[in-house]
C-alpha cells in the first residue's frame, strides 16, 4: 500500500487533508484546498509535497485529483490578507476550503492540515501534521490543488501587468519582482504590509 494513503488511513476512512499555498509571496493571494480522496488510482503514487513536483507533473496531478476526490477551494485576497495578517487569512482560507467542500455535500469525521497549528475558528475535529505534505496523501493532494489554482491566479495577473513577470516568480520576492517594484510601482494586486522594506519610504 502507498506510505502515505496508510498514513491516513491510520485516522480511519473518513477525514479531508488540508494544505495552503502562497504565504510568503509580496503579490497574490493565498490559496487552502481540502480533498478528501475517494477512488484510490495508481496516478496517485506520483503525488507528492507540490513544492517537490515540476510545474507539469503538478499540472498533470491536479486533473486526476479533481476526477476521483470532492475538493474544495478557499481563497483570501491581498486586500484581507493586509487588514488581518498573513497566518489570520492562512487560516481564513483554510476555513473557506472546508466551507466550499462541505457545499458539494462531503461529509468527514476529522480534518488533518498541514504544518503546526490547528486552523483557528474552527470547531470540528482537527489534528495538525507537522510537514504533512510530505506523510499524507490527502495534505498532499490539497498542496498540489493549492498550488496549481494560486499559480493560474498569477498567470492572470501576469497577462495584465507583464512587467511584473507574475508567471515566472508567482508573485515570490525575486530579484525580478523587486527590481520591477522599485522602476514601476506597486499595483492593487501587491501586499502592502509585505512591501514596507522594500519600498518605504518611497510610498509608505
Amino acid at each position: 500500500m502507498n506510505n502515505m494513503l496508510k498514513f491516513d488511513n491510520e485516522y480511519g476512512n473518513s477525514i479531508i487533508g488540508i494544505d495552503e499555498a502562497g504565504r510568503g509571496p509580496l503579490a497574490g493571494p493565498v490559496v487552502a484546498s481540502a480533498v478528501k480522496i475517494i477512488n484510490y488510482v495508481e496516478e496517485f503514487d506520483m503525488i507528492d509535497d507540490s513544492k517537490k513536483l515540476t510545474e507539469k507533473k503538478r499540472e498533470f496531478l491536479f486533473d486526476i485529483i479533481l476526477a476521483n476526490c470532492e475538493v474544495g477551494i478557499g481563497i483570501v485576497n491581498e486586500k484581507e490578507i493586509d487588514k488581518i495578517n498573513i497566518l489570520n487569512a492562512t487560516f481564513l482560507a483554510m476555513r473557506r476550503a472546508i466551507e466550499d467542500l462541505e457545499a458539494e455535500g462531503t461529509k468527514f469525521n476529522l480534518a488533518l492540515i498541514d504544518g503546526n497549528h490547528k486552523i483557528r475558528e474552527y470547531n470540528s475535529p482537527q489534528e495538525f501534521v507537522i510537514k504533512g505534505d510530505g506523510k499524507s496523501l490527502s495534505i498532499a493532494a490539497a498542496s498540489i490543488i493549492a498550488k496549481v489554482s494560486r499559480d493560474r491566479i498569477m498567470i492572470k495577473y501576469d497577462a495584465l501587468y507583464p512587467e511584473y513577470g507574475f508567471a515566472k516568480h508567482k508573485g515570490y520576492g525575486t530579484k525580478q519582482h523587486r527590481e520591477a517594484l522599485l522602476k514601476y510601482g506597486k499595483i492593487d494586486c501587491h501586499r502592502n504590509s509585505f512591501l514596507t522594506k522594500i519600498l518605504a519610504p518611497k510610498l509608505f
